[in-house]
């Protein structure tokens, strides 16, 4: 897994702080955590995007664009979910796809969650919210795996513009996933941008 840095935790080892200050290191981890699908297509470590730097473009996307899409949703629930939705890798780590089963995958991940979130006086209430994004049931956790996987898709598009790497399989990936008309238009935006570029 490659890091910025060591995990910040490491300096709490043997002290006695409040939960939220446990907690804030441990979400440090991620602003430190890259994500590795971009490194694994060419982007270097100076360019690439952290894991708390994608959580905060979803979490930026659903406020700009639920009221567009469903203006019914449940817009806190919405940016709660985007900022923290992965928080499941900070002890799990970025794990790509392949390299794990998704059940696997998901059991580390909670148990990730389950240690961080519990320390807090609302962590059950951080925790229904993640297993409601995992789970994918329920109109704001569809659309913010839409959200999430648009946020991917702009990002490629900004290393492509940039020269950085050739990033197709991104753009595949969401196309297959989006498909609520606003997103799909937004991300028919950005082919256009692709296909000006070459």
């Amino acid at each position: 897994m490659e890091l910025k840095r060591a995990h910040a935790i490491r300096h709490l080892e043997g002290q006695d702080v409040p939960p939220v200050v446990q907690v804030f290191f441990e979400f440090n981890h991620l602003k430190a955590l890259f994500r590795q699908g971009w490194l694994r297509h060419g982007i270097t470590k100076a360019d690439c995007e952290t894991v708390a730097e994608h959580s905060l473009g979803v979490a930026l996307l659903a406020l700009f664009l639920a009221d567009e899409c469903f203006p019914e949703l449940d817009k806190s629930k919405l940016i709660l979910m985007g900022l923290l939705h992965d928080f499941g890798e900070i002890y799990a780590g970025d794990i790509v796809p392949g390299k794990m089963s998704l059940a696997d995958k998901h059991e580390l991940e909670k148990a990730s969650v389950e240690r961080v979130f519990l320390r807090l006086a609302k962590g059950r209430e951080y925790l229904a919210v993640w297993q409601e994004f995992e789970a994918s049931q329920t109109p704001e956790a569809r659309f913010m795996k839409e959200i999430d996987r648009l946020e991917m898709a702009l990002q490629a598009s900004v290393y492509e513009q940039e020269g950085l790497a050739e990033l197709g399989v991104f753009f595949e990936s969401a196309d297959q996933a989006l498909s609520t008309p606003k997103l799909r238009a937004i991300f028919a935006a950005l082919m256009k941008l692709r296909a000006a570029r070459n």
